[in-house]
C-alpha cells in the first residue's frame, strides 16, 4: 500500500470516527424527534419547511460553492502560497454573505406574504411559520460548509467533521428541556426544535472561525471583482449547484410530492432517510470529504494515473463498507426501526410505514456512496459542467417516475414508490458518470474491483444469515424470561448487529480482503499521515 493511499485512509479514519459520533447523536436526536412528533402533521410539516434552507445548503454550501471553491482554493495555495489562496477565501466568503443574506431576506418576505393569506389551510399555515424561523439557517450552515472546505484543504479534518455535533446536541437538549415545557401537542413544541436548528446554524460556524484565523484567513469583509480566480470559482459554481446535489434535489422533490399522498408520508420518509444517513455518514461521506481535496492535487498535476489509481482504490472501499451496511440494514430494518423509534407518538403503523421506505432506500445506498466518489473526481478535474449535464437528465428522470408511482402504486405504498424513484435516479446518475468518467481518465482497475466485490458478495449472504439468526434467538430467549420490551428489543437488535459484523469481519480475514488490510495497515501505521488531527 503506497504512503498516498495509506494517508488517505488515516484521514477518512479520523473523519469516520468524529463523524461516526455525530450520527450517534444524531440518531439520538431522532429518537426524541420519533417520540415527541411522530409521524403527525406537525413533523411533516417540519420535515417541508426544513427541506427549503437544506436544499440551499447543498446547493451553496457543501454542494455546489465548496465544489467549486476547493479545487481553485488548493491550486492558488500550490502556486500562489497560503497568502494568496487566503485572498481567495476572503472574496468568496464577502460575496457569499452578500447574496445569502439576500436569499434570506427573501424568504422571509415570502413566507410573511404566504401566511397573511386568510384561505390558508392549518398544514400549510404550520409549514410555512416553520419556514420563517428556519430560512436564516441556511446563510451561517453555508458559511459553515465553506469554511470546512477551506480547512480539509489544509488537511485539517478533525474540527469540521465534528462541526455537525452542534446541530444534534443544541436539538437534544431542545427536546428534552425546551419542547416540553411548550406544551402537550406536536403541533406546540415544534416550534422548539425550529429554532434550535437556527442557533445551531450560528454555533457550526462560530466554532470553526479560531481555527481558520490561526491558519491566517482574513475574515473582514473584503471582495476583489476583478480577482480571474473568483470568476472561475463563480464560473465552476453554476453547473455544480445541479451536478453535485441531484440526490439532495430528487430527496427534496420527493418530500415536497410526499405532501400531497398523507400526513404521515414525509416524516416516514424523514426517519428512513435518516437511518440511511448514519452508515453513509460513518464511511462514505467520510471517504468523500476527504477525496475531493486528494483528487484536487491530482487534478492540479494533471496526473491522470495517479487519478484514475485513486478512483479504482476508493470504489473498492465503497464497495467493502456500503454492500455489507446496506445488507445488514436491509436484514433486520423492521426490528431497527421498532427499537429505535416506535415509542410514544411514533406507533406500530408509522413503524411500518417507514420500513416499507427503508428497504428500499437500502438498495441505494451502494449508489450513494459511490457518487461521493464519481463526483468529486470530476470536481478535482475542475470540470463541473459533466456532472451537470447528466444530473439534470437524472433529476427529470427522477420527476418523472415519481410522478408516476404517487398516481400508480397503492396508496399506503406511494411514499414508497418515491424513495424508489430516488434510488433508481441516484443510480442512473452514477452509473452514467462512471462511464464517461473512465472516458477521460482511463479504465479503472476492474480486475481488482471484481476479485473485491467476489469477496465482499458472499461475505454478506454469511452477515446476513448470522444476523437473522442472532436476533431470532436473543428476542426468544428474551421472550421467555418476560423481560421489558424495549430492553428486548435493544438487546436482539444489537446482538444481530453484532452477529453480522462479527460474521463480515471474520470473513474479511479469512478470504484475504485487501481493504481490510489496507485498513489495519493504515490504523498500525506509526507515520501520522493527518498531522492535524488534533487540531
Amino acid at each position: 500500500m503506497t504512503a498516498d493511499n495509506r494517508r488517505l485512509i488515516r484521514s477518512a479514519g479520523v473523519v469516520s470516527a468524529l463523524t461516526s459520533i455525530s450520527r450517534v447523536l444524531g440518531f439520538v436526536r431522532d429518537v426524541l424527534l420519533a417520540g415527541a412528533l411522530g409521524t403527525s402533521a406537525a413533523m411533516s410539516a417540519f420535515v417541508i419547511a426544513y427541506r427549503l434552507p437544506n436544499l440551499f445548503r447543498a446547493l451553496f454550501g457543501e454542494g455546489a460553492l465548496s465544489a467549486a471553491f476547493i479545487p481553485v482554493f488548493v491550486e492558488s495555495r500550490q502556486r500562489g502560497g497560503d497568502a494568496e489562496a487566503w485572498q481567495l477565501a476572503r472574496s468568496v466568503f464577502t460575496l457569499l454573505a452578500i447574496v445569502l443574506s439576500a436569499l434570506v431576506g427573501l424568504g422571509i418576505l415570502a413566507a410573511t406574504v404566504a401566511l397573511a393569506r386568510p384561505d390558508l389551510d392549518e398544514a400549510h399555515r404550520l409549514t410555512w411559520s416553520l419556514f420563517r424561523i428556519m430560512v436564516p439557517y441556511l446563510l451561517f450552515i453555508c458559511m459553515a460548509a465553506v469554511s470546512m472546505g477551506a480547512l480539509n484543504a489544509f488537511d485539517r479534518f478533525a474540527v469540521p467533521a465534528a462541526t455537525p455535533w452542534v446541530l444534534n446536541l443544541v436539538e437534544i437538549t431542545t427536546l428534552l428541556w425546551i419542547c416540553p415545557r411548550l406544551g402537550p401537542r406536536p403541533e406546540q413544541q415544534v416550534y422548539g426544535v425550529a429554532w434550535s436548528v437556527v442557533v445551531a446554524g450560528v454555533l457550526q460556524w462560530a466554532i470553526q472561525v479560531p481555527q481558520l484565523i490561526r491558519l491566517g484567513a482574513d475574515l473582514r469583509p473584503g471582495l476583489d471583482r476583478r480577482d480571474p480566480r473568483l470568476v472561475r470559482v463563480l464560473a465552476l459554481m453554476a453547473p455544480a449547484a445541479v451536478g453535485r446535489a441531484v440526490s439532495q434535489f430528487n430527496v427534496f422533490f420527493a418530500t415536497m410530492l410526499a405532501a400531497s399522498i398523507g400526513r404521515w408520508a414525509a416524516a416516514a420518509l424523514y426517519f428512513s432517510e435518516r437511518l440511511i444517513y448514519l452508515p453513509q455518514g460513518i464511511f462514505a461521506t467520510a471517504l468523500g470529504t476527504v477525496l475531493l481535496p486528494h483528487f484536487s492535487r491530482h487534478g492540479a498535476r494533471r496526473d491522470l494515473d495517479g487519478l484514475r489509481q485513486a478512483v479504482s482504490d476508493a470504489i473498492r472501499l465503497i464497495l467493502f463498507g456500503m454492500l455489507p451496511a446496506a445488507t445488514g440494514l436491509f436484514a433486520l430494518a423492521e426490528p431497527i426501526v421498532r427499537m429505535s423509534f416506535e415509542w410514544r407518538q411514533f406507533d406500530a403503523q408509522s413503524t411500518l410505514l417507514t420500513v416499507r421506505c427503508l428497504r428500499i432506500y437500502c438498495i441505494g445506498l451502494v449508489f450513494f456512496g459511490l457518487g461521493k466518489v464519481v463526483v468529486p473526481a470530476f470536481y478535482g478535474m475542475q470540470d463541473t459542467r459533466t456532472p451537470v449535464r447528466i444530473g439534470v437528465f437524472a433529476v427529470l428522470a427522477n420527476l418523472v417516475m415519481s410522478l408516476t408511482f404517487r398516481s400508480t402504486w397503492p396508496l399506503e405504498w406511494r411514499h414508497a414508490g418515491l424513495a424508489y424513484a430516488v434510488v433508481a435516479s441516484e443510480a442512473l446518475n452514477v452509473l452514467v458518470l462512471a462511464v464517461i468518467l473512465e472516458q477521460r481518465i482511463g479504465s479503472a482497475d476492474w480486475a481488482a474491483i471484481g476479485r473485491s466485490v467476489a469477496r465482499i458478495v458472499p461475505s454478506c449472504a454469511v452477515l446476513a444469515c448470522a444476523a437473522i439468526a442472532a436476533h431470532a434467538i436473543v428476542a426468544r430467549e428474551m421472550g421467555r424470561f418476560a423481560a421489558p420490551t424495549k430492553l428486548a428489543q435493544i438487546a436482539s437488535v444489537l446482538a444481530g448487529l453484532a452477529a453480522g459484523i462479527g460474521a463480515y469481519v471474520g470473513m474479511a480475514r479469512l478470504l484475504r480482503m485487501p481493504e481490510w488490510s489496507d485498513m489495519i495497515a493504515a490504523v498500525r501505521s506509526r507515520r501520522s499521515a493527518l498531522p492535524s488531527a488534533e487540531d
